[in-house]
C-alpha cells in the first residue's frame, strides 16, 4: 500500500475454559470460515450522551451509530478500565488492568517506550494465531521504541524528539504484538511527533515545526511532517479502513479478519472538515462527533458492499467518556456524559460509563439490550471464545467472556464477579452489584474538587448505591460500613494476587 494517505475531501457525497467459551453446540461441527470477521471501532473521548439512541436529548445527530443500536445490542452499563486513553487501550488489548503495569497514574506521550510486554498476549496475537489476519489503524497510544541518534537506549522515559531518529524502523508497537499490519499515529492528536506511521516506519520524516503561536487549536508543540494536516487525519485513517475492507472483500482467503479502528476523535483538538462545521448543535465537538459517526457509516458501506455485513460481528465503544465539563453543559445544554456525574479522567461515572454497540447478524437479535455490568477488557476473553480458543495460562487475568450475553443469555449470575476503575490520578474505585467504591474524596481526575482532604469525623472514601442513585449524589460510605470492609478487602485481593477472573487457568495470573 501507498505509505502516503492522500488528503481525503468530505465534500464529494461520498468523499478456564468454560468461562471463556460460549456453549460447545454454538461452535460444534464449524469450520474456520464460519468464524465472523471482527470490526472494532473505538472513538477517543466518546460520550455515553452523544449518541441520539442513548440520549434522546443529544444536541449531535448520529444517524449510523443509531443504525448499529437499531441493528444489533447494546449494554447500558459498560465501563472502560481507567478514565482516559493509555491505561484503557492496554487492558482492551491484553485483558488485563494497566495498573498492574509502571504506568499508576497519566498516560503516555508520542515518545514514550512500549507499555505492552513484549511477550503478553494481546487480542490481535490471539487471533493471529487463530487464523486471523489482524490491522490496527488509528490511534496506538501504547508506545513505541522509537531509535535514537546517539545510540541511546529505547527507553520507558520520553523526550521532546530531538534525539529521536525518525529515518529507523520502530519496534514494540502493533506489528511486534499481533498486528499483521498498522498505519495511524503515535499517540493523541496532539500529541508530537506529528507524523503517519506505517507498519514500523514513518511514512515520511517529520521536518517541520508546530509553531505555537499559530495553532487554530490546542495542541503541543514538536515536528511535524510533510505529510501531516491535523485535520486530515481523521478521514485519512477512515480511508485506510475502507480500503483495507475492500482488499480483504476481494481476497480470495477465507481466512477471517479482525480490524482494530482506534479513532482519533473527538478527542482534542476539535477540528471538524469544513463539511461537518455547524452540523451539530453542541459546538466543534459535537459537529467533531457528527465526524466521527460518518466515519462509522463509511464502514458500515463498505462491509455493505463487499458482501461481509452478514459474516462481521461489529462493536462501536469509546475509551473512556467525554471532556465535557459543566460550563460546556450551560453553553451548548447538551450533556455529552447523559446524567453520569463528572467527565474523562474522573473516578466518578461520567469518567469510564461509556456507549457500546455490537452487530452480528444472524446471532445478536436486534434492538436487544443488555444491562450487565461489563468493561473493555473483556475483549480478549470475549474474542476467544469466539475464535474457539482457550486463554494461555496467565494471559487475560482480569478478563470475562461477554459472549453469552451478545447472544442473548439472561442468566440472572452476573458476568463479572467485580470491576476496577481507575482515574487520571490514580485513584481507585471497585463495582460489584449496585455498589460502587471509591478510595478517596473528590473526582481523582479533571472535575472540581479533584481531592478533598477530609476533616475530623467525615468519610474518608465514596460509596454509591447506583441502582437507586445512578448519578453519584448521596455517599453512604459512613451508613454502610460493612459494604466498604467487603469491597475493600475484595480489590486488595484483586490487587495481591495478580488478577480478577475467578479462574485463570490453574489459578495462574502474573
Amino acid at each position: 500500500m501507498d505509505g502516503s494517505p492522500p488528503r481525503v475531501s468530505l465534500r464529494i457525497a461520498c468523499i478456564g475454559a468454560a468461562l471463556l467459551v460460549s456453549s460447545p453446540a454454538l461452535w460444534a461441527g464449524e469450520e474456520p470460515a464460519g468464524r465472523p470477521n471482527i470490526v472494532f471501532i473505538l472513538a477517543d473521548d466518546l460520550g455515553y450522551g452523544d449518541l441520539r439512541c442513548l440520549n434522546g436529548e443529544s444536541k449531535i445527530p448520529t444517524p449510523n451509530m443509531d443504525r448499529l443500536f437499531a441493528e444489533g445490542i447494546h449494554f447500558t452499563d459498560a465501563h472502560s478500565p481507567s478514565a482516559v486513553c493509555t491505561p484503557t487501550r492496554y487492558g482492551l488489548l491484553t485483558g488485563r488492568y494497566a495498573w498492574r503495569t509502571q504506568l499508576k497514574q497519566g498516560v503516555l506521550m508520542g515518545y514514550d517506550g512500549p507499555l505492552i510486554e513484549p511477550d503478553r498476549v494481546t487480542v490481535a496475537s490471539l487471533l493471529k494465531e487463530s487464523g486471523y489476519r489482524t490491522a490496527c489503524i488509528g490511534k496506538w497510544h501504547l508506545g513505541l521504541g522509537w531509535a535514537t541518534k546517539d545510540g541511546a537506549p529505547r527507553k520507558w522515559v520520553g523526550n521532546d524528539g530531538s534525539n529521536t531518529d525518525f529515518t529507523m524502523p520502530i519496534d514494540g508497537g502493533p506489528c511486534d504484538l499481533g498486528f499483521d499490519y498498522f498505519f495511524g499515529i503515535s499517540a493523541s492528536l496532539d500529541m508530537a511527533p506529528y507524523c503517519y506511521i506505517e507498519n514500523d516506519r514513518v511514512t515520511q520524516i517529520p521536518s517541520g515545526q508546530i509553531d505555537a503561536s499559530k495553532m487554530p487549536a490546542y495542541w503541543r508543540a514538536g515536528p511535524i511532517a510533510p505529510d501531516f494536516t491535523h485535520e486530515d487525519v481523521l478521514p485519512a485513517l477512515t480511508q485506510k479502513a475502507l480500503e483495507w475492507i475492500d482488499q480483504a472483500g476481494t481476497s480470495e482467503s477465507r481466512r477471517p479478519f479482525f480490524l482494530y479502528l482506534p479513532l482519533t476523535a473527538p478527542h482534542t483538538p476539535w477540528l471538524p472538515v469544513e463539511e461537518f462545521r455547524g452540523s451539530s448543535e453542541a459546538g466543534p465537538y459535537g459537529d467533531f462527533t457528527a465526524q466521527v459517526d460518518w466515519t462509522v457509516g463509511k464502514v458500515l458501506k463498505a462491509l455493505d458492499r463487499n458482501g461481509l455485513a452478514a459474516s462481521t460481528l461489529i462493536i462501536m465503544t469509546s475509551d473512556n467518556g467525554a471532556y465535557w465539563s459543566q460550563r460546556q453543559i450551560e453553553q451548548y445544554d447538551h450533556r455529552a456524559n447523559h446524567t453520569f456525574r463528572g467527565q474523562k479522567a474522573d473516578i466518578w461515572e461520567g469518567g469510564h460509563r461509556i456507549p457500546f454497540i455490537a452487530r452480528w447478524p444472524g446471532r445478536i437479535e436486534p434492538g436487544a439490550k443488555c444491562e450487565d455490568t461489563i468493561c473493555l477488557v473483556d475483549l480478549l476473553a470475549t474474542f476467544a471464545a469466539i475464535a474457539g480458543q482457550v486463554l494461555p495460562e496467565g494471559a487475560g487475568g482480569d478478563s470475562y467472556s461477554i459472549l453469552p450475553r451478545l447472544l442473548g443469555d439472561e442468566s440472572p449470575e452476573p458476568i463479572r464477579e467485580a470491576t476496577v476503575h481507575h482515574s487520571i490520578s490514580g485513584v481507585f474505585a471497585i463495582r460489584q452489584g449496585p455498589w460502587k467504591l471509591i478510595l478517596g474524596r473528590g473526582s481523582g481526575g479533571f472535575t472540581q474538587p479533584k481531592k478533598i482532604d477530609p476533616k475530623e469525623g467525615e468519610p474518608i472514601g465514596q460509596l454509591y448505591n447506583l441502582q437507586d442513585d445512578p448519578a453519584e449524589t448521596t455517599n453512604l460510605y459512613l451508613q454502610r460500613p460493612e459494604v466498604v470492609e467487603r469491597l475493600t478487602e475484595l480489590l486488595n485481593k484483586y490487587r495481591e494476587q495478580g488478577h480478577s477472573r475467578q479462574e485463570v487457568n490453574n489459578g495462574i495470573a502474573d
